[in-house]
């Protein structure tokens, strides 16, 4: 009887969670980007790319508060020369104090950030912030094997969307398949030939899209190169030492084994 129970309300719970899934997550593509896997590293021509897209559509609207700016320099990243860094900073908007004159951006400033009416959310860690890949059920396998799927999830929300609006209380919603819930309020920012590269890049909506979703990966996570380096001498180091260990266990253990055996 007890086990029939606890079956019964494991199965519901089963069925609400999928029932919830099915209505409320978006749909998310796995696609592939260049810095996945154990070896993988960032593209550095398309962080370029994803800057000038960040630039030229999204900075409008969405800030970048946690990056500094002269990081767009560092190796494994844009790696932008430093003289240029420091022009596109002095493009970027001034700094406001508390009881000082505004000042123009420096290079060792950080990204502009974006508030009020009308801006959306910081992007400085959305790739880390937003996870694309979910279940069975919540339980986060998905995640496990295909990692947790913030660039799949920014690259789904740029062309998820479907054409359709409707207008709630004053507010105009937009359908986006891969958006939780299926309606969105923020305008489709991309579109195709809305920016032009200088390397001649493909400037299809998709494409515009890969390259926003990696550098906002970087933005997140800037350092995640030298943190597969480290770890992967790590495990090198572990695997030579535990030979060694072994093999001095052999050694130290060879006579009294030995002795045993003959007697």
């Amino acid at each position: 009887m007890f086990g029939k129970i606890i079956l019964s309300a494991a199965t519901s719970l089963a069925l609400a969670g999928a029932a919830l899934a099915a209505g409320d997550a978006g749909h998310i593509e796995d696609v592939t980007f260049s810095f996945e896997g154990p070896f993988g590293t960032y593209d550095q021509l398309q962080l370029q790319r994803g800057l000038q897209v960040y630039t030229e559509v999204c900075s409008a609207c969405h800030g970048l508060k946690y990056v500094p700016i002269r990081t767009l320099a560092d190796e494994g990243g844009p790696h932008l020369p430093a003289d240029q860094v420091r022009a596109y900073a002095a493009g970027l908007d001034e700094v406001e104090s508390l009881g000082a004159d505004a000042r123009p951006r420096e290079w060792t400033d950080k990204f502009p950030a974006r508030s009020g009416e009308g801006t959306g959310p910081d992007l400085s860690l959305m790739a880390k912030a937003r996870a694309g890949f979910h279940g069975p059920y919540g339980t986060g396998i998905n995640q496990m094997l295909r990692g947790i799927g913030g660039p799949e999830y920014i690259h789904a929300i740029l062309t998820g969307y479907t054409g359709e609006t409707k207008e709630e209380a004053g507010t105009t919603f937009y359908e986006n398949h891969a958006f939780p819930g299926g309606w969105i309020s923020m305008a489709p920012p991309l579109s195709d030939d809305q920016v032009s590269f200088e390397d001649g890049s493909p400037t299809t909506l998709d494409a515009m899209a890969m390259d926003i979703s990696a550098f906002l990966m970087w933005s997140a996570e800037p350092k995640m190169m030298d943190r597969k380096q480290a770890g992967f001498v790590a495990v090198i180091f572990l695997l030579v030492l535990t030979v060694l260990l072994y093999l001095t266990n052999k050694k130290l253990w060879a006579r009294i084994k030995g002795k045993e055996f003959t007697g």
